[in-house]
């Protein structure tokens, strides 16, 4: 006996109990999944608070932001900061595989010291890779000598998770304990590693400089329609086996309605009917 068959036997009862557990399980699926998505909703939406709230504020000093001995808080994530010192061009790093400009680019990093001691390293941009080579043809110079900078504060960055290294003078993320490990020692000793810069300004301003890295994007993200979606898919679950349930009793009415009569199914007597209708065309199409 086929499962089919097995199935068809079976008490209306149990088969009509296994279809609405089989909507609940997959409603369930679809429940988790949506609270998913709207979690992610909510996510992003901080995000952009974030980003509206600090991006465009007015510089502040970075003791404002990041006392000596403290570290960025979540909520100062963008905020402008003011720094005067100089860079350290002679430990200049990059870090590679950044998606910019429709190419794997490298961004430049140089630590600059403030005039206080500390030292920030500093995102000045994103140079394209070379010509001839995957490394850049050319990295535009820190100015020299004393200057003032504005970088807008971010967290340092995780390591890839698959692992992935880069070449001496690279960097696969920028992960301020690695960078303090690629620097000298007196400089990865003042480096603060809770944050590092992305350059907005500098004065004097060089001749030429990497291009600047783009401001964050508003895009909200599709998580909301994903979740509306997820919530659609569990209801159209249960219409569907609810559509499922109310044919088989009329099927069963109609069989029970022919055993009384003696009559064929009306479902039966239709499908004939398509049949014949099929019939008829294909025997027009041969006289053709």
């Amino acid at each position: 006996m086929s499962a089919r068959a097995s199935r068809k036997d079976a008490p209306a009862a149990v088969r009509w109990t296994v279809y609405v557990a089989v909507a609940v399980v997959f409603a369930i699926a679809c429940a988790f999944l949506s609270n998913w998505q709207f979690a992610r909703n909510a996510q992003r939406s901080e995000q952009l608070a974030l980003v509206a709230a600090n991006y465009d504020a007015d510089p502040v000093p970075l003791a404002d932001v990041i006392p000596a001995g403290g570290a960025l808080q979540p909520g100062d994530e963008w905020t402008p900061v003011t720094l005067t010192g100089t860079y350290l061009t002679d430990e200049e790093l990059l870090v590679r595989n950044r998606a910019h400009g429709g190419s794997a680019a490298y961004e430049v990093l140089v630590p600059f010291r403030t005039d206080d001691g500390r030292v920030v390293l500093v995102d000045r941009g994103w140079v394209p890779p070379g010509e001839q080579q995957n490394e850049p043809d050319v990295v535009p110079a820190a100015p020299q000598g004393e200057t003032t900078v504005v970088v807008r504060l971010r967290p340092g960055e995780p390591l890839p998770a698959s692992g992935r290294t880069a070449p001496a003078g690279q960097l696969p993320t920028i992960h301020l304990p690695t960078v303090a490990g690629l620097l000298g020692a007196a400089t990865a000793d003042a480096l603060e590693q809770s944050a590092y810069g992305v350059m907005a300004s500098e004065d004097p301003a060089p001749a030429t400089r990497p291009q600047a890295i783009d401001a964050p994007s508003d895009d909200p993200g599709p998580h909301l329609s994903y979740a509306v979606q997820w919530i659609l898919f569990a209801i159209m679950g249960f219409i569907f086996i609810g559509y499922v349930i109310r044919t088989e009793r009329a099927h069963r009415r109609e069989e029970a309605e022919a055993a009384r009569t003696g009559r064929a199914p009306a479902r039966a007597k239709r499908r004939r009917d398509a049949d014949a209708d099929a019939e008829d065309a294909l025997i027009d199409t041969a006289g053709r």
